[in-house]
């Protein structure tokens, strides 16, 4: 009987409003998720952290805090994207073991661990540094599906997870992609393979995440990540609810309807950055556009009055994604792909404009492709210039010195620079509201509020 992990305060409510949930509305029913029996809850990372200093006005170290406070019987885990954190781009290490060690001062037990391209180098540092913080370090194996991704790719990618020393495995299927009998197949080897828990991580938004959660079930899997009905299913996680019943899981039945009774209210105060979803989209299984990168997509050509074009866009995915060697869909390269697709969408010739994010991707400071790219396309954007074929974070130079100067009273505490370091001018105009009343001070700091990343990298 596999164990579950409840998503609905982290991935259930990104992949269907947006990550708007605010922390008044979760935090006096954190006592009742205590009492499900839930093996661990996620509910912080992602987006999480971005959505509150951006649209919440919140400081997500204080959600922490309180998530932390109230659940006294559950395991809190967090998703962390890799040297990546929780931004769009490589931080150095120092960045990186900063922020790791502060989320053990807050009490987090499970960091589930993933880099979007598979790439080992960029996981090291981060499952080091969680393991000497005394927290569990869970690895996640990024699924897709290409002529370079299979069983057994995926089988030496968790050797090498094992050999860093994660204490778990989790398949984590961005796009709902990941089909029962592969799902059986892949399960059954991990198990065989390696002695540490492996857990299943998917979304329904094909309607093969549910199938799949079952089969894996069957397959002896460990656990299973679900979410309450309210945020489950569309672009989420499949249901608890059934699982629950058809597994007999014996978690509390009478807590989870309480629960879900609210939650579908939570749902209601956030109708326009709502998904919407009432079926499933078979397109994706053409496209792998995951759910957060299609809410994306759906922002981005609204803002350019071009919702009409999304079709369009939808097709030419799958083009720029195979033209950069496969990567897997998820944040930070569901990003670069999608923007890239949709300009060459726009501007009506393929690659009129090419993004800075995609020619960093060419050289090679996300990580290694996982097919060879496109030679055309490689010596458009860079001409004769060759990739590194090294660790990306080694050309990285220290910041956290140089960040704390910049920002003065704006950076009290740690968590405070942190805010800073990984998100820019948004860190630094949230800061800035934060502490000009507290202070008693005009902190009106230099220039005009601009960040250079919303646009591309909308929540």
């Amino acid at each position: 009987m596999p164990y579950v992990v409840d998503t609905t305060l982290r991935d259930g409510q990104q992949s269907l409003i947006a990550t708007r949930m605010k922390t008044k509305e979760f935090e006096d029913k954190l006592e009742i998720f205590d009492q499900v029996g839930y093996h661990s809850m996620e509910v912080w990372g992602g987006a999480t952290y971005d959505s509150c200093i951006r649209y919440l006005n919140e400081d997500p170290w204080e959600r922490l805090k309180t998530i932390r406070k109230k659940l006294k019987n559950t395991k809190i885990q967090m998703l962390l994207r890799g040297q990546n954190i929780l931004g769009y781009r490589h931080y150095p290490d120092e960045v990186l073991e900063l922020f790791i060690k502060k989320m053990a001062d807050y009490g987090v037990d499970i960091v589930r661990i993933f880099d979007a391209l598979n790439d080992i180098r960029n996981l090291e540092k981060a499952i080091e540094y969680t393991k000497k913080y005394k927290m569990h370090a869970q690895g996640a194996i990024s699924y897709t599906v290409s002529p370079v991704h299979n069983v057994d790719f995926y089988l030496k990618y968790a050797e090498k997870l094992v050999k860093c020393g994660v204490d778990s495995i989790a398949i984590k299927d961005m796009a709902g992609l990941l089909e029962p009998h592969v799902a059986v197949e892949l399960v059954k080897k991990l198990k065989e393979k390696f002695d540490i828990p492996i857990e299943l991580h998917t979304h329904n938004t094909t309607g093969l995440g549910s199938l799949s959660c079952y089969a894996a079930s069957e397959a002896g899997i460990d656990g299973l990540n679900l979410a309450l009905s309210p945020f489950a299913n569309g672009t989420s996680q499949p249901a608890v609810e059934p699982f629950n019943q058809a597994l007999k899981l014996g978690l509390n039945n009478e807590k989870i309807l309480e629960l879900t009774e609210y939650f579908w209210k939570v749902r209601k105060n956030h109708e326009e950055n709502d998904m919407k979803m009432t079926s499933i989209n078979a397109q994706i299984l053409d496209s792998q556009i995951p759910g957060g990168m299609l809410s994306n997509l759906v922002s981005q050509l609204k803002a350019q009055k071009a919702e009409d074009r999304l079709d369009e866009v939808l097709k030419e995915v799958p083009a720029v994604r195979k033209e950069l060697g496969y990567p897997p869909l998820v944040t930070p390269t569901s990003q670069i792909v999608g923007v890239q697709a949709t300009l060459n969408v726009l501007t009506g010739e393929r690659y009129k404009m090419i993004t800075n994010e995609v020619k960093n991707y060419l050289k090679g400071m996300y990580g290694r492709s996982p097919a060879p790219v496109d030679e055309e396309i490689f010596k458009k954007a860079l001409g004769n210039e060759k990739p590194i074929d090294h660790r990306p974070a080694d050309d990285l130079e220290p910041v956290l010195k140089k960040a704390r100067s910049e920002m003065g009273l704006l950076a009290q505490t740690d968590e405070d620079l942190l805010t800073y370091v990984l998100f820019g001018e948004v860190g630094k105009k949230f800061l800035k509201d934060k502490y000009e009343k507290s202070l008693g001070v005009d902190l009106n700091i230099a220039k005009e509020y601009e960040d250079e990343e919303s646009s591309i990298y909308p929540v």
